[in-house]
């Protein structure tokens, strides 16, 4: 099942209203070359959507890592947010992957939407976020027996437990990122998309290059993986 913000589906059928003050007769903006109106973006991702769910879902059921495989597919429609795509997990223990209307509308081309969503959704699927807070848990713990050992106050070892997990959870992060940019490919790929053209949303992001405990792995590391997995799957 699905939920996207109903100003995202007005959009896809008759344009959306805003729900926040703007000014009257405001002046007409040509997007920008190679980006597609309001109308085509939104109309591309819900038929993005629909085909990249059901493939995730079934590839979250044959893994058996994640309990929960009923992705509910959000968009962030408040204004001003930058373009950005999430995966997390919501009260009810259900995934939850959210796109900004930004994100959305920058995008060039429904593979890199599909690429995107396959990414977010490999996440859940690889068990990234039970992983990492496993992961944090064993820093913290480690790291408030060393700073305990050391005859720390008790506000330096809450200090050196929030710093060890920390380093913990970010120290495998850029293996989860790559890891999700293969199943991703592979997801977006078996749901008919072309996640090697897919990833030229890289070339307009900032490149993180290879910070030590960085997030995110470089942006050419990242298009090398998925081309990789590409040429795995298809022989070619």
């Amino acid at each position: 099942m699905r939920l996207l913000s109903s100003c995202l589906l007005s959009l896809a059928l008759a344009g959306c209203v805003a729900t926040y003050p703007v000014p009257s007769a405001p002046p007409v903006v040509a997007p920008a070359a190679g980006v597609p109106s309001a109308r085509v973006a939104a109309q591309t991702f819900v038929a993005v959507v629909s085909r990249v769910e059901p493939v995730a879902e079934r590839y979250c059921r044959e893994r058996g890592v994640a309990r929960n495989c009923d992705f509910r597919i959000v968009v962030d429609d408040r204004p001003g947010q930058p373009p950005n795509a999430f995966q997390t997990i919501d009260s009810f223990n259900r995934p939850v992957i959210g796109f900004t209307l930004a994100l959305i509308a920058d995008a060039r081309n429904a593979d890199e939407l599909a690429f995107v969503l396959g990414h977010e959704a490999a996440h859940h699927v690889e068990g990234h976020i039970p992983k990492r807070q496993d992961q944090a848990m064993s820093g913290a713990l480690m790291a408030g027996i060393l700073a305990q050992a050391s005859g720390l106050t008790p506000e330096e070892v809450k200090q050196a437990q929030d710093l060890g997990a920390e380093v913990a959870a970010r120290s495998y992060s850029k293996d989860f990122e790559l890891q999700a940019d293969a199943l991703g490919a592979e997801i977006a790929l078996v749901a008919g998309f072309d996640p090697v053209r897919g990833t030229a949303f890289f070339d307009r992001l900032p490149d993180p290059g290879d910070r030590f405990l960085g997030s995110h792995p470089p942006n050419a590391a990242r298009k090398a993986v998925v081309a990789a997995t590409v040429r795995r799957l298809t022989g070619s």
